[in-house]
């Protein structure tokens, strides 16, 4: 079994819309090293308080603890929003059965770990793309469908209600042979990327230059 993480996405309205709280991961160490993530991490024994620990009451307690450690923002574990489940393909370094969650910020200001991150942004979601299409910003692919998702939301309280309607939503990856187009089980081409051609139901992100595109007919 995978080890289970948990990550929140902070948000809050904006003057042009929703902004998210994305923080960025030192370059020479740790996971997702150099890349601009939502607070999160591992699920750890003391977050299962006798829970699974690959439940989600114990990845709720984990989302926010991490979320206190890492940008000192506390939440309410029963306010968070389950929206997506993501299993990793095989290949990546470090296999994390990641639940993403969603919460309104509260107030205050936030306040980096200096051990674990290196820089914050409030973003809107459609600012962060922009700047991962341009070089400038490293997103990994879980990161930037949230964003794509959330792209054009026009208030904290319509998302929330979105995703609390749509359920959680779960992803199984599988990368192709050139690991530049990752396929999700619902895709034509999931089991065999060469015998779909370009028939059939598509769920992928293809990641062979900037930027990159994301497939879902359904």
């Amino acid at each position: 079994m995978d080890a289970s993480a948990a990550t929140v996405v902070l948000l809050r309205d904006g003057a042009e819309g929703v902004e998210v709280l994305l923080a960025e991961r030192p370059s020479d160490r740790g996971s997702f090293a150099g890349a601009w993530v939502f607070p999160g991490g591992a699920v750890d024994e003391a977050d299962a308080a006798g829970d699974p620990i690959d439940s989600e009451p114990a990845a709720r307690r984990a989302a926010v603890r991490e979320t206190l450690e890492e940008v000192g923002l506390g939440l309410d574990p029963d306010e968070l929003v389950a929206f997506a489940l993501w299993s990793p393909p095989e290949g990546v370094p470090k296999r994390l059965r990641t639940r993403f969650f969603a919460a309104r910020a509260p107030e205050g200001e936030h306040a980096l770990a200096a051990d674990e991150l290196v820089a914050a942004a409030w973003l809107r979601p459609e600012a962060a793309l922009d700047r991962h299409a341009a070089g400038t910003m490293t997103l990994y692919p879980p990161t930037w469908v949230t964003l794509h998702g959330l792209s054009g939301a026009s208030s904290v309280d319509s998302v929330l209600a979105a995703l609390r309607q749509g359920g959680e939503q779960v992803y199984v990856g599988r990368f192709g042979e050139d690991r530049r187009v990752l396929y999700w089980r619902e895709d034509a081409a999931f089991a065999d990327e060469t015998a779909a051609g370009d028939s059939g139901p598509r769920h992928r992100l293809v990641m062979r230059g900037l930027p990159w595109e994301y497939q879902r007919s359904f």
